[in-house]
């Protein structure tokens, strides 16, 4: 029998926001690890905001706040207005930033703003901190076995942007650039300062972009350190350093010996020898192309050398999800540091969705 074209509203419902979540839904373990890296930023959260004692409008909640930057790198949100339009319908997002039916979604300039606060105050770096701590608590870090890699990320700015630094009527040759000779040196993009005009190789074009910089741990792949610098020649290796001696730090034990797996693009006597004045062993890819590596044929030869050019590939996985699902390829905000937090956020979501799938294939055991 035929069943009839009819909506029928109940005046009231008992079921919970919960009850339409499947039990297997996947962000279920990504908001509780989430929820458990937010609980330890709590300090932080009461310092970014007054106290109540002194009055005033309570703004959004920014645990709520990091959890809806979440859904937008991990479902490929591109706006906060597209963001907001979604949570007004979207029982899944509600659920997960911890909205209920009845409560009302927040208008897109007033996130933007209370996004600025989080960047201001580093909330998202110490984020990234908290959930790598839940990796390394769940023993999903080796902390001695890393690689190294930068990757392009293009610029919210055009190249008609790209006029002469002493251009103050802004009417310069951005518009008509063609044969003529542009230079960092004496352009900037009026639009984003800190991009500048870069290429990488021969197979690509120049375009205003950054470089985001990725440390990843030999073990599983999960991103130890993120950062973003000003696009040029050096940038990748000098970032490498930072990061890997950030890595030596926190290890804390000049007995253990940590590696740093890296491409090509590092071999250089200048590098090597940093890695070495650090007691970090360079398992840098050799590169002999017309010239001599910098890397000794003592650590080339080795056998963990092989397994760190092994596993250093994992690392362009997460530049892989960051670009193809987290929206990274090109940034839709200016500024080095906005970027940075952005790329920094981006990456904490790729390691809560691997550490989500890690934690379903490798259990904890009953305590």
């Amino acid at each position: 029998m035929r069943g009839p074209d009819t909506f029928t509203e109940s005046l009231f419902s008992v079921r919970k926001l919960e009850d339409f979540i499947p039990a297997n839904h996947p962000l279920r373990a990504i908001r509780q690890m989430a929820n458990t890296a937010l609980e330890k930023m709590n300090g932080l959260f009461a310092e970014m905001y007054e106290a109540d004692t002194k009055g005033g409008r309570p703004s959004i909640a920014p645990e709520k706040l990091l959890r809806a930057m979440l859904l937008q790198v991990l479902y490929s949100v591109r706006s906060e207005r597209q963001l907001m339009e979604q949570v007004q319908y979207n029982l899944l997002f509600r659920w997960f930033i911890g909205l209920s039916m009845d409560d009302a979604v927040w208008v897109p300039m007033v996130f933007t703003k209370n996004r600025e606060r989080l960047v201001k105050h580093d909330a998202i770096i110490e984020f990234f901190n908290e959930v790598l701590d839940i990796a390394e608590k769940k023993d999903w870090l080796s902390g001695e076995h890393f690689s190294v890699d930068g990757t392009l990320i293009q610029a919210w700015a055009g190249h008609k942007s790209f006029v002469r630094k002493d251009d103050d009527q802004n009417n310069g040759d951005g518009g008509d650039f063609k044969g003529s000779k542009r230079s960092n040196d004496t352009q900037q993009s009026k639009t984003d300062p800190d991009s500048r005009l870069y290429r990488k190789g021969n197979n690509t074009g120049s375009e205003l972009r950054y470089i985001g910089h990725t440390l990843s741990d030999n073990r599983h792949g999960l991103i130890a350190s993120a950062m973003v610098t000003k696009a040029d020649g050096y940038a990748e290796r000098e970032a490498a350093k930072a990061m890997i001696n950030d890595a030596c730090q926190a290890l804390d034990d000049p007995q253990r010996e940590i590696t740093l797996g890296a491409d090509k693009g590092y071999d250089a006597a200048e590098f090597v020898q940093a890695c070495q004045a650090m007691s970090v062993t360079p398992h840098v890819a050799q590169n002999k192309s017309g010239r001599s590596s910098a890397v000794p044929e003592s650590i080339a030869q080795s056998v963990g050398y092989a397994i760190s050019q092994q596993k250093r590939k994992l690392i362009e996985q997460g530049f892989g999800w960051a670009k193809s699902v987290g929206g990274i390829r090109q940034v839709m905000v200016r500024g080095l540091k906005k970027v940075d937090q952005m790329f920094v956020l981006t990456m904490a979501a790729y390691n809560l969705v691997r550490m989500r799938t890690l934690g379903a294939i490798r259990p904890q055991p009953a305590q």
